[in-house]
């Protein structure tokens, strides 16, 4: 176990310290998720893939055939598998060696400088493109699962909702100030001198330099925890001993099938979540016809009102628990895709309407079921259940994009592919409702907040 128990009831000054230091991680990488993969690189990479496409409209990654407005949902696919690989073995890592804070670093910059060599997809080299958002996306995701960790250790039961819902505002408050940045740029580009290409490039680009700049604040506030083996030894985290811990994780994981329960729940609606995000910006350019200046501005618009959502609904948990309050959000969001489904094409006051309802359910759906699942987490093993958590978050939503992507290829239409993702929120819906999130807390050994 990690000797974190004294953090949360000694020294409060330092534990309001990194709690600081990690909302910067938050403010850090989200500027990716924002300008990156929900605004520019979807449509941008399905204009460099049709420049390269045949006359049929196929590319031809590997000799497979593959429709070129399917290349970024495949190429989403892709990196959530590849994580999938690499997510549990940095959590037993750091567990067993109780150094998240370097594992972090080397994920936050490895994805940083992919982000940041997006400046170089011009042309028709959409295989460069779809290379480095495997990367990207797939260091994002274990940087995630790491940073997540850090909760159980640097806040209070009490304090979770509260700091988790900060740590996402912080998250779309830098969203949407780079965005402002971008949107000038890309609005402007002929009075900067530059091309609209090179505006959307240097738009990818200069979010990974962000990434990486604001890492440093949480790599010099966080720190790591020592760990007590019960036979006295850390071990040394090795690749081999990496992995049969994450065996001994999967084995202990079924002692806690409660917790199994709620991830279960969680990579479900939060696969629909993820997919909304990362398609929405191809299925407004693409089925709805509205130009990038309005993606941008709609977007801006989620991340302000996404902060106000956050905060919102941390308020509304304490008021009516974290489950609850989730499960209204759910019920919002497929009221919300069953809008998307009727929504003119090229009619931008519709689209802004539906992008603001997303904004306030957006960060509150998302920071309360990272606060609640910290609740479930046995002392200890904080990151390895929570690279089993940032698989349901990133890296097990794999099958939100395919089922678009599959769903566009089929059909030819954006529309049939929004609507098939209802699914995810009906069904997510249902399983959360069906777990009893207290006795859940009291299984997995921790005390049980007044209201959850």
């Amino acid at each position: 176990m990690t000797a974190d128990t004294a953090d949360l009831t000694g020294d409060e000054t330092g534990r309001i310290r990194e709690q600081r230091g990690w909302y910067f991680y938050d403010f850090a990488c989200s500027v990716y998720s924002t300008s990156v993969v929900t605004v520019f690189l979807g449509p941008y990479l399905t204009s460099v893939a049709k420049a390269a496409a045949d006359a049929d409209g196929f590319v031809h990654p590997l000799g497979i055939p593959v429709r070129a407005g399917s290349v970024f949902a495949y190429s989403v696919s892709v990196s959530i598998v590849v994580a999938v690989l690499l997510m549990p073995l940095a959590g037993a890592v750091a567990d067993r060696t109780g150094r998240k804070k370097p594992l972090l670093a080397v994920a936050a910059y490895v994805g940083a400088g992919a982000t940041a060599g997006m400046f170089f997809l011009d042309g028709d080299r959409y295989a460069l493109g779809v290379v480095l958002l495997i990367v990207a996306n797939a260091s994002l995701s274990v940087s995630m699962a790491l940073y997540n960790a850090y909760l159980p250790q640097i806040a209070t039961p009490e304090e979770r909702d509260a700091v988790s819902s900060r740590g996402w505002a912080f998250g779309y408050t830098s969203g949407a100030f780079v965005l402002v940045l971008n949107l000038i740029l890309y609005t402007g580009h002929e009075s900067f001198g530059v091309s609209e290409s090179t505006a959307v490039r240097i738009c990818l680009a200069s979010a990974g330099v962000w990434w990486g700049a604001f890492t440093l604040i949480p790599l010099s506030r966080l720190r790591d925890r020592r760990v007590v083996k019960d036979g006295g030894h850390a071990g040394e985290g090795s690749v081999g001993t990496g992995w049969r811990q994450l065996m001994a994780t999967l084995r202990d994981m079924r002692r806690h099938p409660l917790t199994l329960s709620f991830l279960l729940a969680y990579l479900i609606y939060n696969d629909g979540v993820q997919t909304v995000i990362s398609q929405a910006s191809i299925y407004g350019s693409e089925e709805l016809g509205l130009d990038q200046t309005t993606l941008i501005t709609a977007v801006l618009l989620v991340q302000i009102l996404a902060v106000a959502g956050a905060l919102g609904m941390g308020r509304l948990a304490r008021t009516h628990g974290a489950k609850r309050t989730i499960l209204a959000s759910l019920a919002v969001w497929t009221v919300i895709l069953g809008a998307g489904y009727f929504l003119p094409a090229g009619a931008p006051v519709w689209f802004f309407a539906l992008a603001a309802a997303i904004g306030m359910v957006l960060g509150g759906s998302q920071a309360l079921s990272r606060s609640l699942f910290s609740h479930l987490v046995p002392r200890g093993k904080e990151a390895e259940y929570f690279a089993a958590y940032e698989m349901s978050d990133r890296g097990l939503s794999w099958l939100g994009p395919l089922v678009f992507g599959l769903a566009y290829q089929v059909t030819g239409s954006y529309r049939d592919a929004i609507l098939s993702l209802v699914i995810f929120f009906v069904i997510g819906f249902v399983l959360l409702a069906r777990v009893p999130v207290r006795r859940a807390v009291a299984e997995a050994g921790n005390p049980v907040p007044d209201r959850i």
